[in-house]
């Protein structure tokens, strides 16, 4: 086995033995889809929303959260504190560069990130009976672009923030941002105007989630905002990262 998959291998163990990341990470956007569901009113169509039902629209919200709690709190804290005890710096003495083992974050993390997305998908589906995206390549296409530009910020955090604390800090400012305009701490039908159409450009772009959720195509703009957004925070983070 390589070095780099032995330290896959070890950090998802690690990932899966911390009960806050595994916890946050995996289970808390599907326990909120199930609490939801547990109110009878939520399943049943709504004028509001145009007769669909609150579960049906409000789903795309939750996996933002299960991108958000993944890519904003857990990656960057966890960069930030082997810097911060200088695993980072002794790694750079040994054969296996510290890059793999960032290599390796970000793998444990992206598929972190969708193991938690496809049960959201799978419990809404047999347990309320919420519809599967019914533009599936679309949807694909603007989930990939907006995890991508969320884990570009997540790790342009781990890389400004000298300790894991402060990553921390600067994450939660960004996680609550990405929630407030993803529509998870409020519907984003209740949302000013103003502010649902800024939410459509953040990362991870709900919109998008949301209109290939419905089976439409994504809007351009949006995800080229997502490209742009990734491209520039990897680059300022690959450019700022510091190893010790």
């Amino acid at each position: 086995m390589s070095s780099l998959l032995k330290l896959i291998a070890v950090e998802a163990r690690l990932f899966v033995r911390d009960p806050l990341s595994f916890a946050l990470g995996l289970l808390l956007p599907t326990a909120v889809l199930l609490g939801l569901g547990a109110i009878p009113i939520l399943r049943e169509p709504s004028e509001d929303m145009g007769g669909a039902r609150f579960i049906d629209y409000f789903a795309p919200s939750v996996i933002v959260m299960s991108v958000a709690v993944i890519g904003l709190t857990n990656l960057p804290a966890v960069m930030a504190g082997y810097r911060e005890h200088g695993v980072l710096r002794r790694m750079r003495t040994t054969p296996v560069h510290p890059a793999k083992l960032l290599t390796a974050q970000l793998v444990v993390n992206l598929l972190a990130s969708l193991v938690a997305v496809a049960l959201v998908m799978a419990v809404g589906r047999l347990a309320f009976g919420v519809p599967l995206p019914g533009n599936p390549l679309g949807f694909a296409g603007a989930f990939v672009l907006g995890i991508t530009a969320v884990f570009a910020l997540g790790m342009l955090v781990a890389a400004v923030a000298p300790t894991a604390r402060a990553a921390s800090g600067i994450a939660t400012v960004l996680f609550m941002s990405v929630m407030f305009f993803g529509g998870v701490y409020l519907p984003r039908f209740m949302l000013p105007d103003a502010v649902a159409r800024i939410g459509d450009y953040v990362p991870p772009g709900v919109q998008s989630l949301l209109d290939t959720w419905n089976g439409d195509a994504p809007d351009g703009v949006q995800l080229l905002v997502m490209a742009a957004v990734a491209v520039a925070a990897g680059a300022a983070a690959a450019r700022m990262f510091k190893w010790e």
